[in-house]
């Protein structure tokens, strides 16, 4: 039998509220993982309210009308469980894990944090100084300046897209309690919530036990989106004491939603993933440019981008530029080598194998077809589909990436020399 069919089959319920509910069966698991995924993210705020999706989050789990933030968390650990949460640009979520037989009280718990939070006004003044502590961080990291720098020559500021996931230290400064109670009424409704489970659990079971706390949750109208035009160009920040440059690459890509973002998906692999493949080979092993590099494709439901990052030497960053540029263009030129392409088919099929036995990601995944598809995608189907995609296809995705109507994103932040500026708009922007 195929590995991917033999895998267990999720359970796909939906409550008269459109609330879904995903059971996934891992009978050979001896804990069991719980999840609640909400429709909104930093791509669902304006700008005034940039940053309020993640300052909700912290806040969820510093009071409820009938726990204090303490009782919350003794109630998990008292239970052997740990609590979790991220935010993300496109969603919400709320994990907890466990031992199977607490499952009603996990639900319970999730249910209260995630329905019930009363935001105090006292825990939001403290936790606007750890939230700022970590807006510090994210500033002072090259990595992270790099990535915002990114995002925002892609989509400019007037688009979300362009705007970082932990928001601005203005808005965070300025959310006061109301604020975070408004959003949270507006976003966290059930046809935007998807609640998920994945270890040894009976899916009917589980049902029943999230009907009982979610059942009463109002319907309200699904989160919408409207996608970022592309804009390009290059930003650059300079950051004192910095001893690298980080250097990242942004090509458009289509959407999840488009079948052409599958050769996207091949061409990334192709070019950066492992360390035979021919971005990490020639920068990082024969010439030595970098530590740590990559290529990916970050495939999300309205755009996508086609990644190549690196962190440098000031002094060698002119000949990483150089040197990625004349990778894309020997692929681009063509033929492709068949020996890495198997390769990087390989490893994607790996990499789908292996999200199949981790419950974290099986839930996303669940949640992520939901709220994109409407539906629960089959992992056997969508294999297939990226095992289809022909050498021609991953070709003309090189080639378009060099078009000069096709215009880059470029972000230099760290230990930034002007040359390397120079380089840049020469390499990849002049046309």
């Amino acid at each position: 039998m195929n590995t991917l069919s033999a895998a267990s089959s999720p359970r796909l319920s939906t409550l008269a509220n459109g609330l879904r509910i995903v059971a996934i069966p891992m009978p050979w698991r001896a804990t069991l993982s719980l999840s609640v995924f909400i429709r909104t993210g930093s791509l669902h705020e304006s700008a005034r309210l940039n940053g309020i999706s993640h300052v909700v989050e912290h806040m969820a789990f510093k009071g409820t009308a009938g726990r204090s933030c303490q009782r919350i968390n003794l109630d998990a650990e008292g239970l052997g469980a740990e609590l979790n949460a991220h935010t993300d640009k496109d969603h919400t979520a709320f994990h907890i894990e466990g031992l199977p037989g607490d499952l009603p009280a996990f639900v319970e718990l999730l249910a209260d944090i995630v329905l019930n939070s009363s935001f105090p006004a006292e825990e939001l003044e403290r936790e606007r100084g750890v939230i700022l502590q970590e807006f510090s961080e994210f500033e002072d990291d090259p990595t992270s300046a790099a990535f915002q720098l990114l995002d925002r020559a892609c989509y400019g500021p007037s688009h979300a897209a362009g705007r970082p996931i932990i928001g601005t230290r203005a808005n965070i400064q300025r959310f006061e309690r109301e604020d975070l109670l408004d959003y949270a009424r507006r976003q966290y409704t059930a046809s935007n919530m998807v609640v998920t489970v994945a270890g040894p659990v009976d899916a009917d079971e589980f049902s029943r036990l999230v009907e009982q706390v979610f059942g009463a949750l109002p319907t309200g109208s699904p989160n919408a989106l409207t996608a970022p035009s592309w804009l390009g160009g290059l930003k650059t920040r300079r950051m004192a004491g910095s001893g690298q440059c980080q250097v990242l690459l942004g090509f458009e890509a289509p959407s999840l939603t488009e079948a052409e973002h599958l050769p996207h998906v091949l061409a990334a692999a192709l070019l950066g993933e492992g360390m035979s493949s021919p971005l990490l080979d020639e920068v990082r092993e024969r010439r030595g440019l970098a530590y740590h590099v990559a290529c990916s494709a970050d495939i999300l439901p309205l755009y996508g981008q086609f990644l190549i990052e690196g962190a440098t030497a000031p002094g060698q960053a002119e000949e990483f530029l150089q040197t990625v540029h004349a990778l894309l263009q020997r692929q681009a030129q063509g033929p492709l080598d068949p020996v890495a392409l198997a390769r990087a088919r390989k490893q994607l099929q790996m990499r789908a194998l292996r999200a199949l036995e981790q419950p974290a990601r099986r839930m996303e995944g669940a949640a992520q077809d939901l709220f994109n598809f409407g539906r629960l995608r089959d992992p056997q189907e969508q294999m297939a589909r990226l095992q289809a995609v022909s050498a021609a296809q991953v070709q003309a995705v090189f080639e378009q990436l060099l078009q000069p109507s096709r215009r880059p994103a470029v972000a230099l932040a760290g230990s930034v020399p002007p040359k390397v500026k120079a380089c840049a708009e020469a390499l990849f922007l002049a046309g």
